[in-house]
């Protein structure tokens, strides 16, 4: 009988663990939490973003429509150093992406290109590097582009939606050039851009 005891307690505290587990079923909390853990924050604007908690909608600069799916993440003007994370791509019905006016370092990940949602992204007045991701032109939806004054390099993409954006959408970026020609030598076949 005692054994038979031990073995139920055993199954309820594994049952518990799993139960438990830190956003293991929210693939949403798990992208939110990825850049909690990619920057730091000298501002402890992400201080609100526990893990534990089952739903990010409650978490302070996100903000969820009706079905409980983050729609708006507003970081900007926070300080947050560090990079951008990939898993910030798993936010299938982003609306808004605001991380302007940070010191975010890095390039801009190209999982941001999943985003079919995305009206407005907003990276400008950060230190980004690199190029700018090709199948960022591929969101169909995006509206306000803005990845102005960073550091990025390489050419601007002018087909899909980026051919509707402006210069200012990219100026004070000394090493981009552009805009692209679409049908001619490419730009981006080296020059150090990294």
């Amino acid at each position: 009988m005692a054994i038979h005891t031990l073995v139920q307690v055993v199954l309820v505290v594994t049952l518990l663990n799993m139960t438990l587990a830190p956003t293991n079923a929210n693939v949403e909390g798990d992208a939110l939490y990825a850049l909690r853990r990619s920057v730091k924050d000298p501002e402890n604007v992400l201080q609100s973003w526990d893990p534990t908690l089952v739903d990010p909608c409650t978490w302070f600069h996100v903000t969820c429509d009706g079905d409980n799916r983050v729609t708006r993440l507003e970081l900007y003007m926070n300080n947050l150093v560090g990079s951008i994370p990939e898993e910030l791509g798993g936010l299938k019905s982003l609306v808004s992406l605001d991380l302007y006016h940070n010191n975010l370092t890095g390039s801009i990940p190209a999982s941001l290109s999943n985003l079919s949602n995305l009206n407005f992204l907003r990276l400008n007045t950060n230190r980004l590097t690199g190029r700018i991701p090709r199948q960022l032109s591929k969101l169909r939806n995006l509206k306000i582009l803005d990845v102005s004054n960073n550091d990025l390099c390489g050419t601007i993409p002018t087909s899909g939606s980026f051919s509707k954006f402006s210069e200012e959408s990219f100026a004070n970026n000394s090493r981009l050039e552009g805009p692209e020609l679409v049908g001619f030598v490419r730009y981006d076949t080296g020059g150090g851009c990294t």
